[in-house]
């Protein structure tokens, strides 16, 4: 027998006009002329201009015709769904393939044009040309061959039907590893160092620092990506000739890693336009929004005198009821837009006053110093709106200002105590930490305790393991990795 119960749940809606806000909120300024665009394209009641008085869009006799989009939205139902009530809200940043239209690429060759280039002077008959090519194609774009001979051997058997062994295999591949840049069709970083080393050997014909550097690549490739120097020259018999030693380490560091480099695909340069503009005027910080961020729309009067002309008609046809609905949902979602871009110049503006506020030393000289520990739930509070939107404006968002264009984030940091009680950036710490580990002896480097001792003499209370942290975070390797000859 079935039984009747009564729960209570708390769930989560956001409005359209709420998705609408988020959805342009994370959209970057180099962005928004292609979101607005896309816009203007799909509803025909948004134009570009100044905003004209407001046409009133209401009508006691159409209530029945409001469209569904006035309803809230569930939260899942807009993670998972990009329309809603035939209106398209979109603004993700995604814009990628409207971009390569737009922005044409100069001309030039992939590493495999390069590759197929060279091969043509081998003089190879069909076949080995066919084996060669299915080689560079295999070659990813630094340069190396990671896919198995033996795979290599079965493609070519299936889809080109050409029988070959692992030994022919080898012989082609030897060919093409003499190919530029050297170094390229290298299985492994161990292959390919020695392939540049036994270039350059060849044009010396002979030397010995070459000569030990490859030595020390075929024998002791462990040891030397962990630098243990001492075990090197144990292991070779060189420990009187430390010179030779750190002559040979100096010329293998100085090889290329990724012979493929970014010739393997185009690059298209990137330009960083800030979303605000902060100008210190004798100690005055004045700040502008970019332009960008504040087009000119208004909703079309042909669109609201249309409306308006369809309110006085007959109110019985079908037909036109459903017009009606058109025009009135599109004429809702042209306000819509004008108001969730406004209310993101606003959003934005708030945002970037508090952070001014909060960092005002900073940006008077531009002193990392000067940063005071700041959080996201810090801006939140003074300007009351939540964390997310907070993250949101910070994640996509920079600011020029006299010391170069910086992106919001680098102004959060956490707070850090001193032995006087103070509490400083976590940004001031790493700088600190970095300047310590620039001039440390390179042949001891400091290890996270030393440089943990070294911070509390300075008066900053931090624990060994947020030694590693901040170390890790600024990209910088363990002592032992650091240390040279």
């Amino acid at each position: 027998m079935q039984k009747l119960s009564l729960s209570q749940t708390l769930s989560q809606k956001l409005s359209p006009q709420q998705i609408q806000f988020i959805k342009l909120l994370q959209v970057p300024t180099a962005e928004l002329d292609t979101r607005i665009e896309e816009e203007l394209e799909i509803n025909p009641a948004l134009e570009e201009g100044r905003e004209e008085p407001e046409v009133s869009q209401e009508s006691d006799d159409f209530d029945d015709l409001e469209p569904s989009a006035t309803e809230d939205l569930n939260v899942e139902d807009y993670l998972g769904d990009d329309e809603y009530s035939g209106y398209k809200m979109q603004g993700d940043g995604n814009y990628g393939d409207e971009d390569d239209k737009e922005m044409p690429i100069a001309m030039q060759s992939s590493l495999n044009d390069q590759l197929e280039a060279q091969l043509g002077f081998l003089g190879l008959d069909e076949r080995q040309e066919t084996i060669a090519l299915q080689l560079i194609g295999s070659i990813e774009t630094d340069g190396y061959i990671r896919r198995e001979l033996d795979a290599i051997v079965n493609d070519l058997a299936f889809s080109q039907n050409i029988e070959t062994d692992l030994d022919e295999l080898e012989d082609m591949l030897s060919l093409i590893q003499q190919f530029d840049p050297p170094g390229i069709a290298a299985r492994n970083l161990k292959e390919c160092l020695l392939i540049q080393l036994e270039r350059k050997l060849s044009d010396l014909e002979s030397d010995i620092v070459i000569e030990t550097a490859i030595r020390i690549i075929d024998s002791c490739f462990d040891e030397f990506t962990k630098k243990h120097y001492d075990k090197i020259t144990k292991k070779l018999g060189i420990e009187e000739d430390e010179e030779l030693l750190k002559e040979a380490v100096t010329a293998i560091t100085k090889l290329n890693p990724k012979p493929g480099g970014v010739s393997g695909g185009l690059v298209k340069t990137q330009y960083l336009i800030p979303d605000f503009i902060l100008v210190n005027n004798n100690g005055k910080l004045d700040l502008t929004l970019n332009s960008r961020n504040a087009p000119e729309l208004r909703v079309s009067q042909s669109y609201s005198d249309m409306f308006s002309a369809y309110d006085k008609s007959d109110k019985k046809d079908k037909k036109l009821k459903e017009t009606v609905s058109f025009v009135k949902q599109k004429l809702d979602a042209a306000k819509w837009f004008i108001d969730a871009i406004k209310q993101r110049q606003n959003t934005l503006l708030r945002t970037m006053e508090s952070i001014i506020k909060y960092q005002f030393d900073f940006f008077q000289e531009g002193d990392e110093t000067k940063l005071r520990p700041m959080i996201l739930k810090d801006i939140a509070n003074e300007i009351n709106m939540d964390i997310s939107t907070v993250s949101r404006v910070a994640n996509s968002k920079s600011v020029q200002t006299d010391f170069g264009i910086y992106p919001l984030k680098y102004f959060f940091s956490e707070g850090i105590s001193t032995a006087s009680g103070e509490d400083v950036s976590s940004r001031e710490v790493k700088n600190v930490l970095s300047q310590l580990i620039v001039a440390e002896d390179k042949k001891k480097p400091l290890s996270d305790d030393k440089l943990e001792k070294s911070l509390k003499a300075r008066g900053y209370n931090i624990a060994r393991r947020t030694v590693a942290k901040y170390r890790e975070q600024l990209n910088i390797p363990v002592a032992r990795l650091r240390k040279e000859l």
